[in-house]
């Protein structure tokens, strides 16, 4: 059982954090919490989210996490939010929207994770 009181780390935060501010990007930091899936959230399951913390939900990143601490790995991890929670707006959900965000965004993703990648891997032994 792993401690994830400090899951990902500082200096790789610190890393995508400065070459996001060199690419003139928003970052935000925030509490990710996963569920299950594979269907979207539901307007109670977001609500609940909500009030223990969370700020974004999503079905994968968190699983990988624990298996990569457990493992005594450093983590870093970077999400791209594509749509709204469920009950945010009112429209359904949409796996094309989803994927049109990410199409929309992968170039400037790309960049980030470009500039951020070889910083990372010149911390490592």
């Amino acid at each position: 059982f792993p401690d994830m009181t400090h899951a990902y780390s500082r200096a790789f935060r610190e890393i995508a954090r400065a070459e996001a501010a060199r690419q003139s990007l928003i970052l935000h930091e925030g509490v990710y919490a996963a569920l299950l899936g594979p269907s979207y959230e539901t307007p109670a399951e977001i609500e609940y989210l909500r009030r223990i913390g969370a700020d974004l939900v999503g079905m994968s990143t968190v699983a990988e996490v624990i298996a990569a601490r457990h493992m005594g790995l450093n983590v870093l991890a970077i999400s791209c939010v594509t749509n709204m929670a469920a009950g945010i707006l009112d429209q359904p959900l949409s796996h094309a929207e989803v994927m049109e965000t990410g199409e929309r965004v992968r170039t400037v993703f790309e960049s980030l994770l470009r500039a951020v990648l070889p910083r990372v891997a010149a911390t490592l032994p």
